[in-house]
């Protein structure tokens, strides 16, 4: 299944607004406020490509408070390493 992450730009004061909308949004894997230039990045799956495009355009752009997306495909993933406690798998 195609994913991306999304950095997006919310109006002033509205992260938080857009955060809970895209938790509603069954498609958003995660998502997160940040620092910085961003105001939330996201984690995004899709069905297909065209339906993950179709997901970030008009679903997550058309969101009243978000003003700018910038969309990065996944096209590799890496878990991370698996640490043993006490001889235990701890994922």
């Amino acid at each position: 299944m195609p994913k991306a992450l999304l950095c997006i730009k919310t109006n002033l004061y509205s992260a938080k607004e857009v955060l809970q909308e895209l938790e509603a949004c069954d498609e958003v894997q995660e998502a997160f406020m940040v620092t910085g230039e961003y105001d939330i990045i996201a984690k995004v799956e899709g069905e297909t490509f065209d339906d993950l495009v179709d997901i970030i355009n008009r679903r997550i752009r058309n969101l009243t408070q978000v003003r700018e997306i910038l969309s990065m495909l996944m096209i590799d993933s890496k878990k991370p390493a698996q640490e043993q406690e006490n001889g235990v798998i701890v994922v």
